[in-house]
């Protein structure tokens, strides 16, 4: 069974800088993650003190990004899967192709 820090996309949470910054309390760490989501997604409002995520499956706290922004987590929930790996679209998505062609390791966490 899947572990329940996989991501809706199939990344692993238990690794997220967010997540460690989140259960370690990690100020620079969450400093650190919110420069490098706010480039890579160009969204300047990521800042250290939306930095607080427990994951993306899991009861708790969400980042701004994660909660509100991820239209892969919306697509997921929109459909009613767990994760992307209940969608039979998974080799063709456009919207989650990306994660895997970044992070190979995530498709197979789905699998």
């Amino acid at each position: 069974m899947m572990k329940q820090l996989i991501a809706c996309c199939g990344l692993d949470c238990e690794s997220c800088d967010a997540r460690i910054a989140t259960v370690r309390d990690d100020n620079e760490l969450r400093e650190k993650t919110a420069q490098l989501w706010s480039k890579l997604n160009n969204i300047p409002e990521i800042t250290a003190d939306t930095i607080n995520c427990m994951g993306c499956r899991v009861d708790g706290v969400k980042t701004m990004y994660c909660s509100d922004m991820c239209a892969i987590r919306k697509c997921v929930n929109e459909k009613g899967f767990n994760t992307c790996g209940g969608c039979k679209e998974l080799d063709n998505c456009q919207i989650v192709g990306p994660i895997f062609q970044h992070t190979p390791s995530a498709k197979e966490n789905l699998l």
